[in-house]
């Protein structure tokens, strides 16, 4: 199983994009989204939690401490938060645990399972650069909500999908989302 969180960042789009992408692939997906998710969700795309429940296996409440994913016992193989806040960050690198995102983003730093966090803030503080080193020295993935341009998009759809094949790689998964680096200038 993938769990997928999605807290209150700007660029929600990658999250459902990801859904969307690991549902068409039959991937078994667990989700969470944050209340100021549900706000940003609503704002940047007009979409409510039952939309994205159509895209998930499983759905977790985040003040849901009881919940399957909050244990090391439940086999969950990876998680990916995107967009990922800093407030966010800041309690998974200081181990404040508070929710269901926190709780089960400690569990796969605790039992060496993928984490993937994909920040969606610019510019950037030194307190927000110390909190990804730690959890990157733990073993997270800090991948930034960064859009490459050598595939040349033509569209903000092909923008998310690079943002998404990446998460993907970092996954091991096989897809073709967008065109990869072949070497050359064209």
């Amino acid at each position: 199983m993938i769990v997928v969180a999605i807290t209150g960042a700007s660029g929600v789009i990658y999250g459902v994009r990801l859904l969307e992408v690991l549902k068409e692939m039959g991937k078994d997906t667990a989700l969470v989204v944050t209340e100021p998710a549900h706000i940003i969700l609503k704002h940047e795309m007009d979409i409510n939690a039952d939309r994205l429940k159509q895209l998930c296996n499983h759905f977790y409440e985040p003040d849901d401490l009881t919940s399957a994913i909050n244990s090391g016992s439940c086999r969950f193989e990876s998680m990916i938060i995107v967009p990922c806040t800093m407030k966010t960050i800041s309690a998974i690198s200081t181990g404040f645990a508070d929710n269901a995102v926190t709780r089960t983003a400690d569990v796969a730093l605790k039992e060496r399972r993928k984490l993937l966090l994909v920040p969606r803030e610019t510019p950037l503080r030194s307190v927000h650069l110390e909190n990804m080193l730690k959890i990157s020295q733990e073993g997270g993935i800090i991948l930034p909500a960064m859009p490459a341009f050598y595939h040349q998009p033509q569209n903000m759809d092909e923008l998310v999908d690079f943002l998404v094949g990446k998460i993907l790689d970092v996954l091991h998964i096989d897809h073709n989302l967008y065109q990869r680096w072949q070497g050359e200038v064209p």
